[in-house]
């Protein structure tokens, strides 16, 4: 544990022995979590003796399990959404909750090797399955998507704009940042200029790297990578592919619209980030 701050999730660290009744329980059923009347996660003492567990890591040093619940004897609780649970959790438990999807959801459907069709087996020590007859290995997989928070100067020596956008699927409302998913074969910062260029036709300047989140709202293991950018020319406007946006526009940084991301999110964090440089 070692270089991580108290009470941070470790993904994968490594659990001594097997679950004891403290530790922490993530029970899955679909694309829900179940927490018990405090609103947080039950520990493993209160899961019916003989539960199949699969460990996920570490939350400030307690072993955290995770396990699908049967149809026979769904445990009593509340069941939550991952959306519901980073909007009210602090961000390292929203990680856990995240990993619990990605992890259970991988189990879940990478139960037969793809190339022979033999049933695959656990790697032990890891979160991975090979095939005992073609020798396939199967790690769990990640989806790596970006997003970016471009800028230009305003206009007369006004205040910088700050790029947003609203989609056409999802929460259509909001205004919010280019994003899309990585390709094969592409960088992060590749990926950012290819998808800024195809969803609002601008070419970038300068690109930053801020900072990364796991996004289990966008599916099981997706991984969001945070750029700020200025654009190329500071006097093209945007015009949208018309397939994933529906509008984009140039906001003066210190007149953002009310309808932006949650504050949970990276995408809300680049924004924040940006409007702070006004406020310096």
């Amino acid at each position: 544990m070692t270089g991580h701050p108290a009470g941070a999730f470790v993904a994968g660290a490594p659990h001594d022995g097997p679950p004891q009744p403290g530790d922490l329980a993530l029970v899955l059923a679909g694309r829900k979590l179940l927490t018990g009347p405090d609103g947080r996660f039950p520990r493993v003492g209160e899961l019916p003796a003989g539960t199949g567990w699969v460990p996920l890591g570490t939350l400030g040093g307690v072993p955290a399990w995770g396990t699908d619940a049967t149809d026979d004897q769904p445990p009593e609780g509340r069941w939550r959404s991952w959306r519901s649970l980073a909007a009210a959790l602090p961000a390292p438990l929203a990680d856990l909750a995240g990993r619990a999807l990605a992890v259970l959801t991988f189990r879940r459907t990478h139960r037969w090797c793809g190339a022979c069709r033999a049933e695959l087996a656990d790697v032990p020590g890891e979160q991975s399955r090979r095939c005992p007859g073609c020798d396939l290995y199967v790690p769990i997989r990640l989806s790596a998507a970006v997003l970016v928070a471009i800028t230009r100067p305003g206009p007369t020596s006004g205040p910088d704009e700050l790029l947003l956008v609203r989609h056409a699927s999802g929460p259509t409302a909001l205004w919010a940042l280019v994003a899309g998913f990585v390709e094969a074969g592409e960088s992060l910062e590749d990926a950012a200029r290819r998808e800024v260029g195809e969803e609002v036709g601008l070419a970038l300047g300068r690109l930053t790297y801020f900072g990364s989140q796991p996004w289990a709202l966008s599916g099981p293991g997706v991984l969001l990578a945070g750029f700020t950018a200025t654009a190329a020319d500071t006097t093209a406007e945007p015009v949208v592919d018309g397939r994933e946006l529906t509008e984009a526009r140039w906001f003066p940084l210190d007149r953002l619209p009310a309808e932006l991301p949650p504050a949970y999110s990276i995408s809300r964090w680049l924004v924040d980030h940006v409007a702070a440089r006004l406020a310096g």
